[in-house]
C-alpha cells in the first residue's frame, strides 16, 4: 500500500518506455506470476488455501440452507428447528484441530479429491469440482505470464515502431487480444474463464452491500473479500493508470490538457480499493457492535489505516497539477510526512494483527532476553528463565509457524524493507532514467510485497479459523482445564481423585495400600481442618 501512492505523468500523450498505458497490464502480468509462486509455496507447505479462502462463504451457504423452508409431508419445518445430521454429528464427536488434523467444522475430515488427509500436505484444488482443466496450478499461472508479457510487448513493437501507431492504439490491441483468447472456447483455455468469472463475482460482491443503515442487521465480510479488496490496494496504480486511459480515450487523438480537474477521474479510480477496504472494516464494527464484541474497536483502527493512503495518493496527484515550483516542494515534504505515516502505521498493523505475531512486547522481553543477550545485562536470573519453550525468534514471532523460522523471518524483513520504498524517490535521478521508471518499479515493488504478505495472512487466517472451530468444541465437550502447578483443584475433580484413589486401594493388600497413602499424604499441604466427607464413618467401619 505504502510503496505506489505516487503518481507518474499525467499529461500529456502518454508516450515513453515506462508509460502507464503498457505499465498497468505489465504489473498485472507479474501479479499474476506472483500469485502462482505464491500457489507452489501453498502446495509445498501443505495449506489448503482454496478451503481457507471459501471457509466464510461456506458458512453463509450452509447458513441459508438451515433458514430455507422445506416442505414435508407433516407440514413445513425450518432447518432451525430440525438439526441436520452433520450438525448432530459435530455435536456427538471431539473433532481435530485444523492444521493438527485438519478438519472442517463438522468434524469431517479435510480431503483432496483424491482422498488424502491434508496433513499429508496434500492441496485441494478445484479439480474435484469442475476437472483437470479448471485445476489452477502454478505452472499455468506462471505460462500465462509469460506468454501475456511477450504478447504485449510484441503487439506494442508491431503497432508502435512498425505500424507507426499510438501507444493508446496499442494497449487497446492488447486488451482485445487477452479477450478473446479467454473466450476461445478451448478446453485448455477453461481454467482462464473460471478464473476471470471468480474474479468478476468477487468484484461484484465488494459493491454490493452487505449491512442496511435502517433495516436488518450486517453480515460479515468474507476472508475471501477482504484477502480480494487488499490486493487491489495493492494495484491502486493500476487503477489510476485505468482513469489515465480513460483520459486519454475522451480526448483521443489530441493530448490531456493540464487542467486541475482532469485529475479527478484517475484519483478518485485509484481511490476506490481503499474506500471498499475501509468500508468492510466499519461493517465489521457494525457486527461486532450487534454481538458486543469487545475488540470491535480494531476494525476501526483498521479503517483509519486505509484512509492514510488516500492522502499521499491525492497530495501527489495534485502536485502533477502545480506548475510553480514553490508550491510543488512544499508539497513534496507533505508528502513525505504522509508516506512515514501510512508505511508505519501499514508495517504495525502487518505484523501485530495480519500476522498475529508481536502482540505482548512485554512477553516478548521476558521470555527472550535472557536467552538471546546476557541475563547480567539486567539484572535477570537465568532460573527465572523457561528454556524449554521456543528460541528467542519463535517466541517473538509465533508459536506456530507453518512456513518455519527461516522462511517467516525472510517474510518479515522484506515487509519492512518494501513498506518504505517510496524511499527511493530519494535517489530517482541517480537509479532511475524518468519519473515514470520511479514509479514502475515502485509498483512492481509493492506487487511483490503482497505476494510474500499473502503467505503468512493466509497462515494466520488458518490458524484462527482452527481455533474458532477448537474453541466452539472445547465449549461443548472439554471440562474445565486445570493448571498444572498451581495448587489450585476444583471440589468436583478433588471428589472424582479421592473416589478414583479408594477404588484403587481396594484393589491392593493392606501392606501395598498404607504405603501409597503415605507417600501420598506426605507430598500434600496438610490443610487447617480435614474437611468434611460422606467417606469418612466409612472409613471408620473399615478400620
Amino acid at each position: 500500500m505504502s510503496s505506489g501512492q505516487e503518481v507518474g505523468a499525467i499529461f500529456g500523450d502518454g508516450a515513453g518506455p515506462a508509460t502507464a498505458l503498457l505499465r498497468s497490464p505489465t504489473v498485472i502480468i507479474a501479479s499474476i506470476a506472483l500469485w502462482g509462486m505464491n500457489v507452489c509455496l501453498f502446495r509445498l507447505f501443505g495449506i489448503d488455501y482454496v478451503y481457507i479462502l471459501q471457509l466464510d462463504l461456506k458458512k453463509e451457504e450452509d447458513e441459508k440452507k438451515r433458514k430455507k423452508k422445506t416442505i414435508t409431508k407433516g407440514g413445513i419445518i425450518t432447518h432451525d428447528e430440525v438439526p441436520s445430521r452433520k450438525d448432530e454429528a459435530g455435536r456427538a464427536g471431539g473433532d481435530k484441530i485444523m492444521g493438527e488434523g485438519d478438519t472442517s467444522e463438522e468434524g469431517v475430515e479435510l480431503l483432496t479429491p483424491g482422498g488424502k488427509n491434508l496433513s499429508d500436505k496434500a492441496v485441494s484444488t478445484t479439480s474435484g469440482r469442475y476437472g483437470s482443466n479448471y485445476d489452477i496450478t502454478e505452472n499455468k499461472l506462471l505460462s500465462l505470464a509469460f506468454i501475456l508479457i511477450v504478447t504485449l510487448y510484441f503487439t506494442s513493437f508491431v503497432w508502435i515502431d512498425i505500424g507507426r501507431g499510438s501507444t493508446f492504439g496499442a494497449i487497446f490491441f492488447f486488451y482485445s487480444l487477452v479477450l478473446v483468447g479467454i473466450l476461445l472456447p478451448f478446453p485448455s483455455t477453461a481454467w482462464m474463464r473460471l478464473a476471470a468469472r471468480t474474479v468478476l463475482q468477487r468484484a461484484g460482491a465488494l459493491l454490493r452491500p452487505r449491512c442496511s443503515c435502517l433495516f436488518g442487521k450486517p453480515r460479515p465480510v468474507p476472508f475471501i473479500d477482504v484477502f480480494f479488496a487488499d490486493a487491489m490496494c495493492s494495484l491502486s496504480k493500476v487503477f489510476f493508470d485505468w482513469g489515465m486511459l480513460w483520459l486519454l480515450a475522451t480526448h483521443y487523438p489530441h493530448p490531456v490538457p493540464p487542467m486541475g480537474q482532469m485529475i479527478i477521474i484517475p484519483s478518485c479510480c485509484a481511490s476506490i480499493p481503499y474506500l471498499i477496504r475501509a468500508r468492510q472494516c466499519l461493517i465489521m464494527y457494525n457486527v461486532g457492535k450487534h454481538k458486543n464484541d469487545p475488540a470491535r474497536y480494531q476494525h476501526v483502527l483498521n479503517a483509519i489505516k486505509y484512509s492514510t493512503s488516500l492522502f499521499p495518493l491525492i497530495v501527489s496527484a495534485y502536485q502533477k497539477t502545480m506548475a510553480g515550483e514553490l508550491v510543488a516542494k512544499q508539497l513534496d515534504k507533505v508528502l513525505i510526512i504522509l508516506l512515514a505515516i501510512n508505511a508505519t502505521y501499514s508495517l504495525i498493523w502487518d505484523i501485530t494483527m495480519d500476522w498475529g505475531m508481536m502482540k505482548n512486547p512485554n512477553i516478548i522481553v521476558e521470555k527472550t532476553v535472557g536467552q538471546c543477550l546476557p541475563s547480567s545485562m539486567f539484572g535477570i536470573s537465568n532460573n527465572n528463565l523457561d528454556f524449554n519453550r521456543a528460541n528467542c525468534i519463535d517466541v517473538a514471532l509465533r508459536p506456530r509457524l507453518r512456513f518455519g523460522t527461516a522462511l517467516t523471518l525472510v517474510v518479515v524483513v522484506l515487509d519492512v524493507c518494501l513498506r518504505f520504498s517510496w524511499t527511493l524517490r530519494f535517489y530517482e535521478r541517480l537509479l532511475f532514467p524518468s519519473n515514470d521508471a520511479y514509479i514502475l518499479c515502485t509498483e512492481f515493488l509493492e506487487v511483490f510485497r503482497r505476494a510474500v504478505w499473502n503467505l503468512l495472512r493466509v497462515e494466520w487466517e488458518h490458524i484462527k479459523q482452527s481455533r474458532n472451530i477448537s474453541n466452539g468444541k472445547k465449549k461443548v465437550h472439554s471440562p474445565t482445564p486445570i493448571a498444572s502447578g498451581s495448587g489450585i483443584v476444583s471440589a468436583s475433580s478433588s471428589n472424582m481423585n479421592t473416589n478414583i484413589s479408594s477404588m484403587s486401594m481396594r484393589s491392593l493388600s493392606p501392606q501395598q495400600s498404607s504405603g501409597i497413602s503415605l507417600a501420598n499424604t506426605s507430598a500434600l499441604p496438610s490443610p487447617a481442618s480435614p474437611p468434611k466427607s460422606s467417606n469418612q464413618p466409612r472409613e471408620r467401619v473399615r478400620s
